[in-house]
């Protein structure tokens, strides 16, 4: 099959609608599965996703929607998974139909809890899916920035080069630059990272840090991130590359960045199941947080911030004295 074939963008929310807008830019029809039919018929009837990123009009001609997974990716030979990375697995196990044939990309910034696996670890596991037939997509590039059309960057990354070309390709326009990359894995870890130290800063600033200080946080965070995939997969890389760096930044200090806004109403005193009520959005960190914890178990790299984070979010220690601790530790 030559990439990207028949194209499946799996999820409803609003990475999966900037998804979808991105790649309508290059290509003239998509599959798309939500799992719900009132979302669809909403969709159909409004031509836009009528709960995200509702100002993106699309035309509805270039696409088939489906609430049938099966029925979805057997018509499809490339398939974007989109959804939120504690969704992952729902989803799928209402997947009958084989996908180690499919061409599989993740532009889900998450790991799957419990397994404690990136998703592309999952998906070679799981369901037999080649390394090579696996690309991940990051960048620091939020979906609220797309709608706008502003000029972002994504990577994409796949063990078998010539196939990330591909799917580059498909995503590149005039408001999207790609580049390419073989480091599927610590491209995916620092995705999953970037987002707990986004919680971080949000605690942060919900308790009236400075400016002054969040540099100094992003400045720990990108060496303790340096460490934990160098250990976990030492390959050669550029961690100041915009995929790790750039991620990292925008998703600290963005205001659309939804880590951050779940960090800052923990400092601001928020429960994290009333923070979690209250954004009706996921914030990926905070499973990432235990997920990360729990792999390193086997590591033991040096992660104060990753365990301040897990302190407050999952042991209930005040974010005042946790954050107090952390930074007596920093230079």
């Amino acid at each position: 099959m030559k990439l990207p074939g028949k194209i499946l963008i799996i999820g409803g929310g609003s990475w999966a609608t900037a998804i979808a807008k991105i790649v309508l830019n290059k290509t003239n029809h998509i599959n798309w599965y939500m799992r719900r039919d009132d979302r669809i018929e909403d969709f159909k009837r409004l031509g836009h996703n009528p709960a995200y990123l509702t100002s993106v009009k699309f035309d509805l001609d270039k696409i088939t929607f489906y609430s049938n997974i099966n029925d979805a990716v057997k018509a499809s030979d490339t398939l974007f998974f989109v959804t939120p990375s504690p969704y992952l697995k729902s989803h799928l196990k209402k997947l009958k139909i084989k996908i180690k044939d499919k061409f599989v990309v993740t532009a889900i910034k998450g790991i799957v809890p419990e397994e404690n696996l990136i998703i592309s670890e999952y998906f070679s596991k799981f369901y037999d899916v080649p390394s090579s037939s696996i690309a991940a997509i990051a960048g620091p590039c939020h979906a609220e920035e797309v709608a706008l059309e502003r000029l972002s960057y994504l990577t994409v990354a796949c063990q078998d080069m010539d196939k990330a070309r591909e799917i580059s390709q498909v995503i590149s326009n005039n408001y999207i630059k790609t580049s390419i990359s073989d480091d599927v894995a610590g491209i995916e870890y620092s995705s999953v990272l970037k987002n707990v130290y986004a919680i971080a800063a949000g605690i942060c600033s919900g308790l009236k840090y400075g400016d002054n200080f969040q540099a100094v946080l992003i400045s720990n965070a990108i060496q303790e991130m340096n460490r934990f995939i160098n250990t976990v997969h030492p390959i050669g890389r550029n961690v100041y590359d915009s995929v790790y760096l750039g991620d990292l930044l925008v998703t600290s200090y963005s205001n659309f960045s939804r880590n951050r806004t779940f960090g800052a109403m923990i400092g601001k005193g928020y429960s994290v199941k009333s923070a979690q009520i209250e954004m009706e959005m996921i914030a990926e960190g905070y499973y990432g947080t235990k997920c990360i914890k729990e792999i390193n178990k086997f590591y033991h790299v040096n992660m104060p911030i990753l365990d301040a984070v897990y302190n407050i979010l999952y042991e209930r220690i005040s974010p005042t004295i946790e954050i107090k601790l952390l930074t007596d530790s920093f230079r």
